[in-house]
């Protein structure tokens, strides 16, 4: 594999700088009036900061941005090491969000659809020659990475959060956009065409159904957040899922809805 074909873009650098940028803001100053008592975190949801509040957005639009990037490098690096060379050439390798599609439906979507209803549906996607992955369960691998990809980055953030002793402005936003992540690997996990979780099984399924789901792809995932944003039992499911698998992988949910909060300035 060539050096260049996996170096960081200058697109990813740019995306991380951002979230850098609003991680730094919010050391310096929360979204809400808040301090620790204890283990706890009390909030004072009445009060917001102009400085804090660009800070969430900026770390959790930018972070949701370079969450997106690897997640399609998770598909593309284990179809590259499972048999597709062809990823390297299309530039997927480099981390650049620009590859994964359009830019309109692999960024600008995504984060109209994050700041308008709190729901990481994905962006865009990578072009994978199946025929050339060596076995089914490679195939499977490869839909599967991404989510994975999700998973790692909320576990990281989430240890982070436990470990570290920081300002509380900095644990809210870090612990809406752990949520996030969770949420994205809870959603792209779903057995729904058009998403990694049915994508993994997929390789198993029979001809006939292949065709079926091919047919599904374009509209099932966005027929997905349309119920999950307006049936309140199929939301308020999907919302305690998520919740419970945060809760699980050790994650303090009432901050990360403090969280969500601070990121939904305009409700």
């Amino acid at each position: 594999m060539r050096r260049s074909a996996t170096r960081p873009s200058p697109v990813f650098l740019g995306l991380l700088g951002v979230t850098l940028l609003g991680a730094t803001l919010l050391a310096f100053d929360a979204p809400f009036a808040a301090q620790r008592v204890g283990d706890a975190t009390i909030i004072d949801f009445d009060s917001r900061t102009v400085l804090g509040t660009i800070g969430v957005v900026a770390l959790v639009l930018g972070g949701w941005a370079v969450s997106l990037t690897l997640h399609e490098f998770g598909h593309a690096f284990v179809a590259y090491r499972g048999g597709d060379a062809s990823v390297a050439t299309k530039g997927y390798l480099t981390l650049d969000i620009r590859r994964y599609t359009d830019p309109m439906l692999s960024l600008a979507l995504p984060l109209l659809l994050l700041a308008i209803g709190g729901i990481p549906l994905p962006g865009g996607a990578v072009w994978i020659n199946r025929g050339a992955l060596r076995t089914r369960a490679v195939a499977a691998a490869v839909s599967l990475a991404g989510p994975l990809a999700n998973l790692a980055v909320g576990m990281a953030l989430i240890v982070l959060i436990t470990a570290v002793s920081m300002p509380v402005g900095l644990q809210i936003g870090l612990s809406y956009l752990a949520m996030v992540q969770v949420l994205a690997f809870v959603l792209n996990m779903l057995p729904v065409p058009g998403l990694d979780g049915y994508g993994a099984l997929e390789p198993y399924l029979s001809p006939r159904a292949r065709e079926l789901g091919a047919k599904a792809r374009p509209w099932a995932p966005l027929a997905l957040f349309a119920l999950i944003i307006g049936v309140p039992g199929v939301g308020t499911a999907f919302w305690t899922l998520s919740d419970t698998v945060y809760g699980l992988l050790g994650g303090d949910v009432d901050v990360a809805r403090a969280g969500f909060s601070a990121f939904m300035f305009w409700r």
